[in-house]
């Protein structure tokens, strides 16, 4: 990661050697826009950390391991879309809810939306992006990811054609 912050910088300080007023007028035009979407982000963050306090491990793990595996899908579908959370807590919380014996349809469905669809950041999206942008985004991203999640079930022998 600290590569990272070093290309960065280096290109940073050539772009001010190149261009200093272009530069600096890219810098006044992020800020701009970061202070824009400040208050959806800090909402964000909030709605995040209630959801995550609302939606334990063992709650998922319950949800999403007992029924039908088509309900059970839907429910980790609907869990993913809402919460939201880094994938290097996501993908070891698969995991977790592997070993409860959560099949791979559902943690597919539901990592998949996870990463992909955005109710909580919708209000972060909607700032960026635009209301129809943004609805059009998230429609599409859990079209695919029950794609991706069928796929899986098929893939695993989970569900027959």
């Amino acid at each position: 990661m600290i590569i990272l912050y070093i290309i960065t910088a280096v290109l940073v300080l050539l772009s001010f050697a190149v261009d200093f007023r272009k530069t600096l007028k890219a810098f006044r035009i992020s800020l701009k826009r970061f202070l824009k979407i400040s208050p959806a982000f800090g909402g964000m963050l909030i709605l995040v950390s209630v959801a995550m306090y609302i939606f334990p491990e063992e709650f998922i793990a319950d949800s999403l391991g007992s029924g039908s595996i088509w309900i059970s899908t839907a429910a980790g579908s609907l869990i993913g879309s809402i919460t939201l959370m880094p994938g290097f807590i996501a993908f070891p919380l698969c995991g977790v809810l592997r070993d409860y014996g959560v099949q791979y349809m559902v943690l597919s469905g539901f990592t998949t939306t996870l990463m992909m669809v955005g109710i909580l950041s919708f209000p972060v999206e909607k700032a960026c992006l635009g209301v129809k942008v943004a609805v059009v985004r998230n429609i599409i991203s859990l079209v695919i990811a029950l794609i991706v999640a069928v796929s899986t079930g098929i893939i695993y022998g989970e569900i027959a054609l």
